[in-house]
């Protein structure tokens, strides 16, 4: 049987795709506590989530320049994104105020955010992206396809998102972007 480059590139992306999720799930967390959510678009749904990224662009940014613009088409471009989220909680610690609330319950009841959850998502993305590096297929962590994902809810609970776009190209997407 003969594969085309195209087909074998799909497949690698893909491939890849599976496996940061994976690294996601398996990087260490604190106190153990598994928060993180995955997913991974392509084709029609990945687009969709480009053109939001757009809408958004325009009504919190008017006519300015602005990096939503910029990494949708980065995203378009992309053969896949994976999301990486975590939900976020606090995670019951009787003395800790990392968060600057004086512990777990006040800031759940401010509706702060734990200082933990930043720290699982951010070694959950570096866990992801390596298995790309490793794998050679270029990437990027995108905050905007992440801030943009809330607003798609394709979870039913929050879920703070970044997004890592991939791309299998000659040169990677990823470089010269400017901002638009």
């Amino acid at each position: 049987m003969k594969y085309e480059a195209g087909q074998m590139e799909e497949q690698a992306v893909l491939e890849t795709a599976a496996k940061m999720c994976a690294a996601a799930r398996t990087a260490p967390k604190a106190k153990g506590l598994d928060r993180i959510v995955t997913l991974v678009l392509t084709g029609e749904e990945k687009d969709a989530l480009a053109d939001k990224m757009h809408e958004v662009a325009n009504r919190e940014f008017g006519d300015a320049p602005s990096t939503f613009h910029r990494d949708a088409e980065n995203l378009r471009a992309a053969s896949a994104v994976v999301l990486i989220g975590i939900r976020p909680m606090p995670r019951g610690l009787a003395y800790c105020s990392l968060c600057g609330f004086a512990n777990c319950a006040a800031c759940r009841e401010a509706g702060g955010r734990c200082s933990f959850d930043g720290i699982d998502l951010g070694i959950a993305l570096g866990s992801a992206v390596s298995v790309a590096a490793d794998n050679r297929v270029d990437s990027r962590i995108m905050y905007t396809i992440g801030k943009t994902a809330e607003e798609m809810g394709y979870i039913n609970e929050p879920v703070i998102w970044h997004g890592i776009p991939l791309s299998i190209t000659g040169k990677s997407i990823f470089f010269d972007r400017p901002v638009k």
